[in-house]
């Protein structure tokens, strides 16, 4: 009886979070971009190199690596030449010759959304104009990188936003240099905005079927780094990018799962996200993530609270973050936690007691309590909190009033 009555308290906020925001998200429902790259029809029908060319689709990213390692010097150069779309984007190619086809692709695009990702000195990983557009971007000399690191962003992020300076510290660029600066120049870190993204509050926020399509995504995409001879990264998964991350982490090849200002990873607890990767959760204080009521009903919601001691995840302090995009700002605990586990030194993480206390080394276990005191859940926040909501717009849209700090992203 008491499992039927929580069923039907989920399912009731569920219900009156779409009811409250289909009137003014109506439009706003994204079409996943699946599938090869931009060109692959053309690269199929390539036989310059003499021998039939890997299926950007069906080959695996180790099949691919070892493709081109087959090649000669000149043999590589002149598929960037004439396939640039797929090269820059094949998971398994070598990152140089993927940077060199980005740049033709970008130049080639003559896009105003992209021009400032062709700007010289850019390292772009990966870069697809189709839709709103999807890009990645090294921090850091990824070749010679003793630590990986991937930060995956939330909603309303896209090639377009990509460097955006409103809340800097949350667009994917902003999160990405400066965990790359504070963790030194043995890591690399890797921005990936490389899944269609849900925008503004809506049932796309609140389901995980955007979520499904970007964890396969990024299941390929650290698979083709492992590929080319990469280390395995850590991976930072930011609000929505966290359920991409929950998706993806029983295949995801990864040494840690850092998820800060989580709606929920559609998991129970760590044990079923069946992950060999240790998992940490942060959430600050004065994040409105902390209202999303943590269920998951019908498909929607995104279920239990990973900074919920009974998740089973350790605990990342971020005291002194600010806001839900506040977490990678400079100065804060929680940057320095992150830079300490991109750096593969996990004991350096202090994590925070019920006391308050700081306890450093604490990696066999993890920390317990909560930090700060619960915000007042209001029909507003609720809606917000749950269905993830991740733009400024859609926020003001929703309450009436400006948007609470670090909301956009």
């Amino acid at each position: 009886m008491r499992r039927y009555a929580r069923t039907v308290v989920a399912f009731a906020l569920a219900t009156s979070v779409v009811a409250g925001t289909a009137g003014w998200v109506s439009g706003d429902a994204q079409q996943a971009l699946t599938g090869p790259p931009p060109g692959t029809a053309q690269w199929r029908a390539d036989g310059t190199p003499g021998a039939e060319l890997p299926d950007p689709e069906r080959s695996t990213p180790t099949e691919i690596a070892e493709f081109f390692a087959g090649l000669s010097t000149q043999e590589r150069q002149l598929l960037v030449l004439r396939h640039p779309s797929v090269v820059g984007n094949l998971d398994g190619a070598p990152l140089e010759l993927r940077y060199h086809a980005n740049s033709l692709a970008l130049i080639a695009a003559d896009d105003p959304r992209y021009r400032s990702l062709a700007a010289p000195g850019r390292r772009i990983l990966a870069f697809d104009p189709r839709g709103r557009g999807l890009v990645a971007e090294v921090f850091g000399d990824l070749r010679a990188a003793e630590r990986v690191s991937v930060v995956v962003p939330g909603s309303d992020n896209d090639a377009g936003t990509f460097d955006r300076r409103v809340a800097a510290h949350g667009a994917p660029a902003g999160m990405a240099r400066t965990l790359h600066e504070e963790a030194g120049p043995r890591t690399a870190v890797i921005a990936w905005a490389g899944y269609t993204t849900p925008v503004g509050v809506g049932v796309d926020a609140a389901t995980g079927r955007l979520a499904e399509a970007g964890a396969g995504r990024l299941t390929r995409f650290a698979e083709g780094l492992t590929a080319d001879g990469l280390p395995e990264p850590a991976v930072f998964c930011h609000s929505y990018g966290s359920v991409v991350c929950g998706l993806a982490a029983h295949r995801l090849p990864a040494t840690d799962l850092v998820v800060l200002g989580s709606p929920g990873m559609r998991a129970d607890d760590v044990g079923a996200l069946r992950t060999k990767a240790r998992v940490w959760a942060a959430k600050d204080p004065t994040d409105w993530i902390d209202d999303v009521p943590n269920v998951r009903f019908a498909g929607l919601g995104h279920g239990a609270d990973p900074a919920d001691p009974a998740f089973g995840a350790r605990r990342v302090p971020a005291e002194e973050a600010r806001g839900h995009a506040g977490y990678f700002a400079p100065g804060t605990d929680s940057l320095r936690a992150f830079a300490a586990i991109a750096r593969g030194d996990a004991e350096a993480v202090g994590t925070t007691d019920a006391d308050g206390a700081q306890a450093v080394g604490t990696t066999g276990g993890q920390a317990v309590g909560t930090t700060g005191a619960q915000a007042a859940t209001t029909t507003a926040a609720q809606a917000a909190a749950m269905a993830d909501a991740e733009g400024t717009q859609a926020l003001e849209a929703a309450t009436g009033t400006d948007a609470p700090e670090g909301a956009a992203r």
